[in-house]
């Protein structure tokens, strides 16, 4: 039997240097995608797949992602008095959406490293980890079936995406096999990082993980890695190819995702979430037709 999962590990003690000088004095989760932080899309995600339990992993510099997610009774008493609801209803979500906790990575030691310093915290249940530079559209859900598969075979999950194969350096890459229920698949093996040429695959890991317990022990003996860092990589294939808590599976999402840690792809995130708004998307659909006729 599995335990209901309701617990949600979000690392965000990075230093966010592709940002510089933006993320000099504000951390990089909080940079906005459109309207929002790019950490409240996460957070969000997290609970509307039934999280509720959510634990920051955070780093010097950083109190501003507490600050958002807890109340400002001056702002509130401010915008009441001034019978905006509306702004009203923006500010106080943040702070009534999850039951949030925080502590500090501390060194920054890598991926693994900040999934163990959830270990008080989330004890023997299973758990989710979302990383809050990769967002996935509303639209498209990657967690849900993730659970399913987790509650279904009793085993570790984490997400994978076909990726063009001049990109495996970037990406933790899997090597799999079907297990005949779509895009389910079984890891049996991972590779963090693997030149294009020494790729197994073009099955890269995405930022969404539901973990079994049975993960900090692994990680607690993992040695340095890649980057002579601790890689959450490096722990799961242990688990995959000694088949540790019931092995390792994999599914492979083919929905829309944005990567926010990357300049151009954060850019787009906020073009297509724009264009999906009705206050925004038939305005900025019409200026982005005629900056294209105007650049031919």
């Amino acid at each position: 039997m599995t335990t209901r999962l309701t617990k949600a590990v979000i690392p965000a003690a990075g230093l966010g240097t592709r940002f510089l000088p933006a993320t000099k004095a504000m951390p990089k989760e909080m940079l906005p995608v459109v309207d929002k932080p790019a950490i409240q899309y996460v957070v969000e995600e997290a609970v509307q797949n039934g999280l509720t339990d959510v634990l920051m992993i955070t780093g010097r510099n950083k109190n501003a992602l507490e600050n958002h997610f807890d109340s400002v009774p001056e702002l509130e008493s401010a915008l009441e008095l001034k019978g905006d609801q509306t702004k009203l209803l923006t500010v106080t979500q943040p702070a009534d959406l999850a039951d949030m906790h925080y502590v500090r990575q501390g060194a920054p030691r890598g991926l693994g490293h900040a999934v163990l310093r959830a270990q008080m915290h989330v004890g023997d249940n299973p758990f989710a980890v979302l990383l809050g530079d990769d967002l996935i559209d509303e639209r498209d859900n990657v967690l849900g079936p993730m659970i399913a598969a987790h509650k279904k075979h009793d085993a570790s999950v984490i997400a994978l995406m076909e990726i063009p194969k001049d990109l495996t350096d970037h990406y933790g890459i899997a090597t799999v096999e079907s297990v005949g229920e779509g895009d389910l698949v079984r890891i049996l093996d991972l590779v963090e990082k693997p030149a294009p040429e020494d790729a197994p695959s073009n099955l890269a890991i995405i930022g969404r993980y539901v973990l079994k317990p049975d993960i900090f022990e692994v990680l607690d003996q993992t040695l340095p890695g890649k980057g002579n860092e601790i890689q959450l990589t490096d722990a799961l294939r242990h688990m995959a190819t000694n088949n540790i808590a019931g092995g390792v599976y994999g599914y492979i999402f083919r929905g829309r995702r944005y990567d926010t840690g990357d300049k151009l792809d954060y850019i787009k995130a906020i073009v297509r979430l724009a264009l999906q708004r009705e206050d925004l998307g038939p305005l900025l659909e019409q200026w982005l037709d005629v900056e294209s006729h105007r650049r031919k």
